[in-house]
């Protein structure tokens, strides 16, 4: 990185735009917070009296997946593409633009814009992330990375139709258009995880790292496409849709096993990837027993949005805000807190619904505190990090 940056040219960039990480982590965070406020509040008042446009069940889900975790996907990859590509990453005015077009969507849906317009520009988030990203991986000829340009226009894609549905435009509901995404995400955390997670584990413990079976790959991670797919087919049979999750779990869980989680329980920034990747095995496991419980069935979803999604995003964004910003990751005070907080609240979203519904209202306002302390907790401390130079002194 030393090399491929002009020293000079970079302390001219004001630190929180010096790479994409900075800027959109500390945005999600922020809106992790703020939205999941204003949903909880929504949930239980209901939404009259506020000028947002849309459903408020839409701007819920639509907003946890395109807003909040497609933020950190996109500073991801703007910051690991320098890394694996050696070509400087976005950065200043360019990046500003870029964080630019995520910002705007959020706001114009508290006003009269157009929704099309709203859509337009959120896509074309999407669409220059892939850009910054592609550019780079090609003329490198980087082509193991170039999965995430695909990846990023089938998000590119649904994101569109997920705006159509709102106008009831598509032959598919918006519920199977967020189902499919969250498979989508799943997807992306079961490849990238795939890499990070048993590697971060071995390095940590001084142990050797598992080398990929690729029928077991393969049994992971398939499935997870094939299910994305038949979200849109609301009538096939739900014992067809239980056997893929059963293979995949089983597949997922025996994967897992072999990263050598239960080596990392000294370690929250090891045991808190494990602990949450866990989450996905587990939920599909669930969701294929609990198949023919329809209330049982939807709630479980949480199980896989707010413990696999949220928690390795938040697991993630701290160990890239300490490794980016200059710092010794192992020697910092332990987050563990905002893990624990973030691991209460998935299981009280998941498990207090399904035992006692009547009180569904109180189970999403104390799940939204603990998602928010969680995430609140994340911009506090590593809120100053992502605004201030790196401290060892080197340019990013």
């Amino acid at each position: 990185m030393i090399n491929i940056v002009d020293r000079a040219q970079e302390e001219k960039i004001t630190p929180v735009l010096r790479l994409g990480f900075r800027p959109l982590f500390l945005l999600a965070g922020l809106y992790a917070v703020l939205s999941i406020c204003l949903w909880s509040w929504m949930f239980s008042q209901g939404q009259a009296g506020l000028s947002l446009q849309v459903p408020a069940i839409w701007w819920h889900a639509h907003e946890m997946l395109f807003g909040v975790a497609i933020a950190v996907v996109a500073g991801f990859l703007l910051t690991a593409v320098q890394t694996w590509t050696g070509v400087k990453g976005t950065s200043g005015a360019r990046l500003l633009f870029i964080v630019s077009l995520w910002i705007v969507p959020r706001v114009l849906f508290w006003t009269d814009a157009p929704l099309a317009l709203i859509a337009l520009v959120d896509a074309a988030f999407l669409l220059v992330v892939g850009l910054e990203v592609g550019y780079r991986v090609i003329i490198t000829k980087r082509w193991r990375n170039l999965f995430f340009i695909p990846m990023l226009l089938v998000a590119l894609i649904a994101n569109l139709a997920s705006y159509a549905t709102v106008k009831g435009m598509p032959p598919f509901s918006a519920n199977a258009l967020w189902q499919a995404m969250l498979w989508w995400f799943m997807l992306l955390i079961s490849i990238m995880g795939g890499r990070v997670i048993p590697f971060f584990t071995a390095k940590r413990y001084g142990i050797e790292q598992p080398k990929p079976i690729i029928w077991l790959e393969v049994l992971a991670s398939f499935p997870l496409i094939l299910l994305a797919i038949l979200s849109f087919f609301p009538l096939v049979n739900t014992w067809l849709i239980s056997a893929v999750m059963a293979v995949c779990g089983g597949a997922q869980m025996v994967r897992l096993y072999r990263w050598n989680g239960l080596k990392s329980r000294s370690e929250p920034l090891v045991w808190s990837l494990h602990l949450f990747y866990f989450a996905l095995p587990l939920g599909l496991l669930l969701k294929a027993a609990f198949i023919s419980n329809a209330w049982a069935s939807h709630t479980l979803i949480h199980l896989i949005a707010m413990g696999a999604l949220g928690g390795v995003i938040l697991a993630m964004i701290v160990r890239v805000t300490l490794g980016h910003t200059g710092r010794a990751i192992y020697q910092q005070p332990s987050f563990a807190f905002g893990f624990v907080s973030l691991l209460v609240a998935t299981v009280i979203r998941v498990a207090g619904p399904i035992l006692f519904p009547a009180y569904i209202n109180e189970w999403v306002v104390i799940a939204a505190v603990g998602w928010s302390i969680a995430f609140g907790a994340f911009v506090l401390r590593f809120g100053p990090m992502l605004l201030k130079a790196r401290a060892d002194g080197h340019p990013g």
